[in-house]
Formats: C-alpha cells, structure tokens, sequence
C-alpha cells in the first residue's frame, strides 16, 4: 500500500526514524528534488497514528515543492514530522538524533522550524548536521522565519486586496484572524500598525487576550470567526479550516491567510462561485522559506526582503491567469509552479543534486 501511494504522490523518498532511547518517531518526506536539494520545516504534533503523520509528511512535503518552485526558489520539497507532544516530549536527544538521520541524507533534505518547533529545537539539530537553517544569528542564520513569513503574507495580502478592491490601503478594511501562534500574532501586529479593524480567535485564551491587550483588537469564539462581518478572512491555523461546512457561513469578499493547506480545490471552486477571492496559501505563505533559502548561499537581509516583495507579482499573476482560463486561483498558481518544475527538469539536473558546495556558508567556513 504504501509504494502504491508514492506511484501516485511522486514522492522520491520517504525516511522512517526511530530510536527509542532518545523518545524519536519521526518521517522525513523528500517530494522533488527537480529544483534543488528538498527544504522543508520539521513540525512536531501528536498525532493519533503513524499513518496519520504519513499523509501529513506527505501532504505538506509535496505543498513544500509548490512553494518553492512557485516562489522561483532553486529548491525543492522536502517534510519532516515528529510523532510527539510538543508542549512536554521535546528533549535535546530527539532533535540530535534527528539531525543525524537529516545528515545522513547528505544533503538531499534541508531542514528548519514549523508548527511545533523553534530556533532553539534547531540549535540542536544543527549540533548534528549543516543540513539546517532558520538557527541562530551567531551561526550566520537568519533566526525565526515567523516574522518573515508575516511579512511576505503582508505582500500577498496588498496583491489581494488591489485586484478586489482596487488599492492596497490595509488600513481601510477589517480583517477575521483565525490563529495567533507564533505567525498568526506577527501578522496581527504588522496589521495593526496599518491602522486595520482587528477580529481575532485561537484556542488559547492567553494568546487571545495578548492580541486584545496589545493590538486592540475585538476578540470572538473559535466558531464565531466564521461569521464575522469582515472584509477578509485569514486563516493563520492549521490546515482544512476552510470546508464544505464552513465556506457558507463565510461574510468576508476575500481569504488570505498564513495557513497551509486551508482548503481543497472542490472548495476552493465553490469559493470562486460565491464571489470570494481566495489568495493560495502556499504563494502568499512564502516567505519564511524564501528568506532561510537565502542561508544556503549565505545571508544578507536586505536581499531577503526584497525576495519576499516578489509575492506581490507572484500572487499578481496568479489571478491574472486565473480570470484568462477562468479556474480558481488555487488551480492557476499549481499551473504556475508545475511549468517552472517542468521547464527545469527538462534541463535533466542530477537527481542528486544537493547543497555540500554551499552550505559552508552557515557555519562560517568562508
């Protein structure tokens, strides 16, 4: 069952850890390595099965190729997960014992921070392996991608808002925020210096009254956000907020958010139908890897924001080909990835390309 299932998600590799002296049950998924070595996060969640966090590696690894390749990253996609409660089964010994089956790829997988995960898990990772970025300043990293990411979200968001609005005056509108993690609240705050009408929900109270504290913004229950009379609704979450069930209670004309995966493409149709623009994920939540993808070849901010600026033309294209073929965004922007994936694999890259040539840079050998 499970050749069958890579027969028919394209994946190159998939990589089962395990090591139960220091607590580790993990997979690392590598999609496509067309572009480039596979970068991808390392997210840690408790998930109910291993086939659970299979088709999470899976599902997220194969987004991660989109992403990159779409963002004109030369990268490609790559996953891992983490079998394991964050809030109480992280150690020192899981995430150096993950770097070394990271570092036994040499080089074919490049990891960093996600959903459950932070600077300080990669420190130890990268105790392990240079196959890592997203570490500490004083190893030449860039640090925490969340603010990053925030950010070129921010980019997406203006593309947005100019093909629906016809301006890109943040400020003027309202905005329905689901999620105020650590990427959620970082769009909140670049939001609110903007002047914008704040709803905000998560399922932590404590992050929750921080955002009414500080930003002023009106809190609302988990399943109120739904209905919030706003002009955009952004799912800053996890995955599949966006369903059959709840896309009719919807009152916003536009859906940008941070989230992966936040609807399927049947869904993402019905949204086309009810007049709602929808900016694709995985386009406007690009810039965190864009800015660490920067690490490989050596890190210099400026040009880092001046790469996640891109997400405003990328994002610009997307509708552009999406009202010419008449489809939904989410179907144009795979068009738009998929020819760039298919132009560069014409080129016939080793399937082994990796990073050793450069990744010197994040260690400070030059």
């Amino acid at each position: 069952m499970l050749f069958e299932t890579l027969d028919s998600s394209g994946h190159e590799q998939v990589v089962f850890c395990h090591n139960p002296d220091a607590g580790l049950k993990a997979i690392i998924a590598i999609h496509s390595t067309v572009l480039g070595p596979a970068l991808g996060g390392m997210r840690m969640r408790p998930y109910a099965s291993t086939d659970a966090a299979l088709h999470d590696a899976l599902r997220l690894s194969r987004t991660m190729t989109y992403k990159n390749a779409l963002a004109g990253l030369n990268v490609g996609g790559g996953k891992a997960v983490v079998i394991g409660d964050p809030s109480r089964d992280k150690t020192e010994a899981l995430f150096r014992m993950l770097g070394r089956y990271v570092d036994s790829l040499g080089g074919r997988y490049i990891t960093a921070e996600d959903v459950g995960t932070d600077v300080n898990d990669m420190e130890y990772v990268y105790r392990e392996t240079e196959y890592v970025v997203g570490v500490h300043q004083v190893h030449r990293g860039s640090g925490d991608p969340a603010p990053f990411t925030a950010y070129g979200a921010l980019q997406g968001l203006m593309a947005t808002l100019q093909r629906r609005f016809g301006n890109e005056e943040i400020g003027k509108y309202s905005y329905a925020v689901q999620g105020l993690g650590h990427i959620g609240m970082e769009f909140v705050k670049l939001l609110r210096e903007r002047g914008a009408k704040l709803f905000v929900t998560d399922l932590n109270p404590a992050l929750v009254e921080r955002a009414v504290e500080e930003c002023g913004a009106e809190a609302v229950s988990p399943d109120e956000i739904y209905e919030v009379q706003a002009d955009v609704f952004s799912p800053c979450a996890l995955e599949g907020s966006i369903n059959q069930e709840t896309l009719p209670r919807l009152r916003s004309k536009i859906i940008c958010g941070t989230a992966n995966n936040q609807m399927s493409h049947v869904v993402g149709e019905e949204a086309m139908r009810r007049g709602i623009l929808y900016a694709p994920d995985y386009a406007v939540n690009a810039g965190g890897v864009m800015n660490v993808s920067l690490e490989i070849d050596g890190y210099n901010r400026e040009r880092a924001m001046r790469l996640m600026r891109n997400i405003y033309h990328n994002v610009g294209r997307i509708f552009d080909l999406a009202e010419k073929e008449k489809i939904a965004p989410q179907y144009a922007a795979d068009r738009i990835a998929e020819a760039r994936i298919g132009a560069i694999g014409k080129l016939k890259l080793p399937l082994g390309r990796t990073a050793p040539r450069y990744m010197g840079h994040l260690r400070g050998d030059h």
